[in-house]
């Protein structure tokens, strides 16, 4: 591969994950207004909240063969306008069949540029022998913390959610524009498929990492959709300061994703996933033991440092699965679709499941389903060995 068509590729994808997560950021910041503005509780926030998992899981499936077909160039620059857009629309609460309808929206284009960016990353992995998509992920990570800031100083500033939203949409429209003309070309990715009478099975351990990329994405989902809940409505904390949990969360992620590839490669990826499985845990638990806006801070914090190299590792080694023992048989793009589907039906069972669960136990207790669901990784080290 030419450095130079390597830089572009590279910066292309970097842009395009900071959109994705600042997107994400910019809008969990804002939930507990949305929640008040609405005036619904959390069993309601919740199924509002399913309606974008179910947008995203629905595209999952689409995103992957688009990709495999046409190249995830061409998907992703699409995804981003599309995004663009979504994003625009989200603002404009007007009820909530409004708000759940464009939920929905934003969900669906959210997942086509998440597996066309994640595509890319491992199209761009295997072609510079780099293993990358960590620093990818952290990318995503400090999108999401710098849009955690805004969403916070937004509210803290009384500035309304649609403006928010028409700005930050104009943003990744821009941005789209600038990285269309660097990605790799769109037969970087492609893969041919060869018809068959009888579909082939897919590999069963795709299954099993999209188990655990589930309770990761679970967890990953409830740090941002109540964390900012949890302190404004439990322990009264001011509007910046309910920012304050996505916001740590997100720090910590930038944090392990930026060093996750380097321990990787150091101490290999299956000890990483059940160190972080460890860490998340545990960190969790004490932090809403100690029941505070500190004690949630604090929790949010680990949960970010033991999630933060999961999702990455685990598609990763689902784009190496599929490019070495299963080749042929499983493009990597639909292996990453794969595991990403499974992984994130944890968003679609995450929101209505805590809210209830929130409406009968107080969410501080609910949040103890993430606690278990993160301590299962500690035994995946067997399973994303890739060798």
């Amino acid at each position: 591969m030419i450095a130079a068509e390597f830089k572009r590729a590279k910066l292309a994808v970097t842009l395009t994950f900071i959109l994705n997560g600042l997107v994400v950021g910019s809008f969990v910041a804002r939930l507990p207004d949305i929640k008040a503005h609405l005036e619904i509780s959390n069993a309601t926030l919740g199924i509002a909240l399913l309606s974008s998992s179910i947008g995203v899981f629905l595209a999952l499936g689409p995103s992957g063969k688009f990709c495999a077909k046409y190249g995830s160039a061409p998907v992703a620059f699409r995804a981003s306008i599309g995004l663009a857009v979504a994003t625009a629309l989200l603002g404009f609460v007007f009820n909530l069949a409004w708000f759940s309808f464009s939920l929905f929206i934003f969900g669906f284009a959210l997942a086509f540029q998440d597996v066309a960016m994640n595509s890319h990353a491992v199209a761009l992995e295997h072609k510079s022998e780099k293993r990358m998509l960590s620093v990818f992920h952290g990318m995503f990570s400090l999108g999401g913390f710098a849009g955690g800031l805004i969403g916070g100083l937004f509210s803290q500033a009384k500035i309304t959610f649609s403006i928010q939203t028409l700005i930050v949409g104009a943003f990744v429209a821009f941005i789209a524009v600038y990285a269309k003309s660097r990605w790799l070309p769109a037969n970087a990715d492609k893969h041919e498929f060869i018809k068959e009478k009888k579909a082939k099975k897919r590999p069963q351990v795709l299954w099993v990492l999209g188990f655990f990329g589930f309770g990761a994405a679970l967890s990953e989902g409830s740090a941002g959709d109540w964390g900012g809940i949890l302190t404004r409505e439990t322990f009264q904390a001011s509007h910046f300061v309910s920012a304050l949990p996505y916001i740590a969360f997100s720090a910590t992620m930038v944090i392990g994703r930026f060093s996750g590839d380097r321990l990787a490669h150091k101490f290999g990826a299956p000890r990483i996933l059940s160190a972080g499985g460890a860490i998340g845990s545990i960190g969790l638990a004490i932090g809403l033991l100690i029941g505070s806006s500190f004690g949630v801070v604090l929790g949010w914090l680990f949960l970010g440092l033991g999630l933060s190299v999961v999702i990455p590792l685990l598609f990763s080694a689902a784009g190496t699965i599929a490019a070495t023992r299963f080749r042929g048989q499983v493009a990597p793009s639909q292996a990453v679709a794969i595991v990403s589907g499974i992984s994130y039906f944890g968003f679609i069972v995450g929101p209505p499941t805590l809210g209830f669960l929130a409406d009968v136990i107080e969410l501080r207790w609910a949040m103890f389903v993430p606690v278990v669901l993160v301590s299962f990784l500690i035994a995946s080290a067997r399973y994303a060995k890739t060798g």
